[in-house]
C-alpha cells in the first residue's frame, strides 16, 4: 500500500528536537517500510529540507506550528498525492479535512493524548471523526478508556498498542558499551560514589519535578550518598527560564545533596544519562497518557517510581520493576516509595533486571510496528460498507452500481455521436419552433419538453422517477465545526469505468 503518516504540527520528524510522537514514528519506520511505501508528512524545520527520501522513506515537511496553517498545508498535499491509507497521529481534528481531500483512502488514527475531550473538540465533530476512521490506536488503556467512555460507539475501533524503545541504544550502566560513558558522566558532574536519582521530562507543574525536589531533604536524612539529576527544559529544545523553572532551581539550591540540571539533552545523547543513573522517578501530577520515559528507564535497567496518574502505572509490575505513588501531590509518598527501593539493594538490582527483561521482551519497536501493521491490514481488508460516512439532514440511501451507471450524463457518447445528435435536433427545431415564441421549448428524446434557456442534459432514470433514490437524496450536507463538505457519490475510477457526475444541492 501507499501509506501516508501525518505527524503533529509541533515538532519535526526525525525527532531532532525530541518529542514522544516523533520518537515513536522514527522507531517503527524501519519495520513499516519493509511492507509498504511510506511517506511521512510533518512540520518544516530550518535544520531539515522540505522534502527528502532517506532509507526508502519519503519525508515531506510543510509549514505549521499553528494547527490551522498546518491543516491547510496537509490538505493541499493530500489533494495532489493519492494514498491507499492515511495514518494520523494525535490530531483527530485533521480527520474530516483529510477525508474531504482523500474520499477513497482508509484512515486510521493514533491517540497519544486525550484530544477527544469536549474542551478540545466539539462532540458532534468527534462523533463524525469516529465514524470516519477504521481504527483508533492508543498508547495506553487509559487513553482508550477515556475515548470509549465519552463515545461508546468508538469502543469497537479502539486498540491499545504500547510504545517501544531501542534496547540496543538504551542499555544498563554496567553494560560493556556503557561502562566508560557512565564513569565519565559521573566523574564530570561530581556523582561518583552516589546513588543517582534521575528525572527526565519537561519542566512544568504537570510533570511535577518540584515534588521530587521537596522529597529530597527527608530522604537525605536516611541516605547519605544521594544525588539528583534533572533532565529537561520548559519545552523540548527551548532552555529559557520561566517562573516554574526558577522555583525548582531555588528549591534545589537549598538541598543538602548535589543536584545536576542539564537543560535540554539531544535525543541521541539522553541514553547516556540513563546509564549514569541508579533509579528513575516520574512525578507526573496530571492524567498522563503514558510517558515514554518509562520504557527508556526499563531498557536502561533502572528501577522505577511513578505515579498513579493516567496510564503510567500500566507498565509497572509492583515490586518487580517498580513502585507506584498513589497520591503524587504529597512529597512524603515519594519519600516512602523511593526509600523502599534504596534501602534494599538486592530489590533494587532485581527491579532493574526485571525492567530490562520487560523492555526486551515486550517493548521493542519491532513489536510496536507489527501490531500497527495488523491494524493497517484490518483496515485494508475490512468490509467497507461505505467509502465514507455521509453526514446529511436525513439518512442518504446508497446507490447500486447499476444506478450509478444510469446516472452517467451521456458523457460516454463519442464526440461524433454527440455532434450528429445536435445536428438532428437542430433540423427538428428549425421546422417546429416559432421564432417569436416567448418561452422556447424543445422536445427531448423521451418526448418531454424542456426550456431552451436551461442547460441541456439527458435526464437519468432516477430523475424520471419521483420516488427514486436520486430524486430524494439531494440533501444539505452539514459537518459540525467544519467547513469541509463530503462528496455524495465517492467511487474509485478504474481503467474500465465510465465517468459520472454527482450533484450536491445544499447550503
Amino acid at each position: 500500500m501507499k501509506v501516508l503518516m501525518i505527524c503533529t504540527e509541533k515538532l519535526p520528524v526525525p525527532p531532532v528536537l525530541g518529542g514522544a510522537i516523533q520518537t515513536y514514528i522514527e522507531g517503527i519506520l524501519p519495520f513499516l517500510k519493509k511492507e509498504h511505501d511510506i511517506t511521512v508528512l510533518g512540520v518544516s524545520d530550518p535544520s531539515l529540507p522540505d522534502e527528502e527520501t532517506l532509507d526508502g522513506i519519503h519525508y515531506v515537511r510543510v509549514p505549521g506550528k499553528v494547527f490551522e496553517i498546518y491543516r491547510e498545508s496537509v490538505v493541499r498535499y493530500i489533494e495532489a498525492h493519492p494514498f491507499d491509507l492515511i495514518h494520523i497521529f494525535n490530531r483527530p481534528r485533521l480527520v474530516l479535512p483529510v477525508r474531504q481531500a482523500a474520499p477513497l483512502a482508509k484512515i486510521t488514527l493514533s491517540m497519544h493524548n486525550d484530544m477527544f475531550h469536549p474542551e478540545k473538540m466539539d462532540p458532534q465533530e468527534a462523533e463524525n471523526v469516529i465514524q470516519e476512521v477504521s481504527n483508533i490506536v492508543t498508547v495506553s488503556d487509559y487513553v482508550g478508556n477515556v475515548i470509549s467512555d465519552l463515545y461508546p460507539q468508538a469502543a469497537a475501533k479502539v486498540r491499545t498498542i504500547y510504545s517501544g524503545v531501542d534496547t540496543n541504544r538504551f542499555l544498563p550502566g554496567h553494560h560493556p558499551k556503557m561502562q566508560k560513558i557512565r564513569q565519565e558522566i559521573r566523574r564530570a558532574n561530581g556523582l561518583e560514589n552516589k546513588t543517582v536519582i534521575l528525572f527526565a521530562g519537561r519542566l512544568s507543574r504537570n510533570k511535577g519535578v518540584d515534588q521530587l525536589v521537596r522529597a529530597l531533604p527527608e530522604l537525605a536524612k536516611k541516605f547519605k550518598d544521594l544525588a539528583l539529576v534533572i533532565i529537561g527544559s520548559r519545552w523540548f529544545s527551548q532552555n529559557d527560564v520561566n517562573d516554574y523553572i526558577a522555583y525548582v532551581r531555588a528549591l534545589a539550591k537549598r538541598l543538602p545533596v548535589p543536584v545536576v540540571t542539564t537543560g535540554f539533552v539531544a535525543p541521541d545523547e539522553i541514553q547516556n544519562w540513563f546509564a549514569a543513573a541508579d533509579l528513575f522517578v516520574c512525578t507526573s501530577q496530571w492524567q498522563e497518557p503514558l510517558a515514554r520515559v518509562h520504557y527508556e528507564a526499563m531498557a536502561a535497567g533502572l528501577p522505577i517510581v511513578t505515579t498513579a496518574r493516567g496510564g503510567n502505572s500500566e507498565v509497572i509490575v509492583p515490586r518487580e520493576n517498580g513502585l507506584v505513588v498513589e497520591n503524587p501531590e504529597d512529597p512524603n509518598e515519594f519519600v516512602a516509595q523511593i526509600a523502599q527501593i534504596i534501602s534494599d539493594r538486592s530489590l533494587m538490582k532485581k527491579m532493574g533486571e526485571k525492567g530490562r527483561e520487560l523492555a526486551v521482551s515486550r517493548y521493542e519497536w519491532n513489536r510496536v510496528a507489527s501490531e500497527l501493521l495488523d491494524v493497517w491490514t484490518h483496515a485494508q481488508q475490512a468490509e467497507h460498507e461505505q467509502t465514507h460516512q455521509e453526514y446529511a439532514v436525513e439518512p442518504l440511501q446508497q446507490h447500486t452500481a447499476v444506478e450509478l451507471e444510469e446516472a452517467d450524463l451521456n458523457q460516454e457518447e463519442s464526440k461524433t455521436e454527440q455532434k450528429n445528435k445536435r445536428k438532428e435536433k437542430g433540423r427538428k427545431r428549425k421546422g417546429t419552433l416559432q421564432a417569436d415564441r416567448p418561452a422556447k421549448q424543445e422536445q427531448n428524446s423521451t418526448g418531454e419538453h424542456v426550456s431552451a434557456s436551461e442547460p441541456k442534459r439527458k435526464k437519468t432514470l432516477e430523475e424520471k422517477q419521483p420516488n427514486s433514490p436520486a430524486a430524494t437524496n439531494h440533501k444539505s450536507l452539514v459537518l459540525s465545526s467544519s467547513s469541509y463538505e463530503l462528496p455524495v457519490f465517492p467511487r474509485r475510477k478504474g481503467s474500465n469505468d465510465k465517468p459520472f457526475r454527482a450533484f450536491i444541492i445544499g447550503k
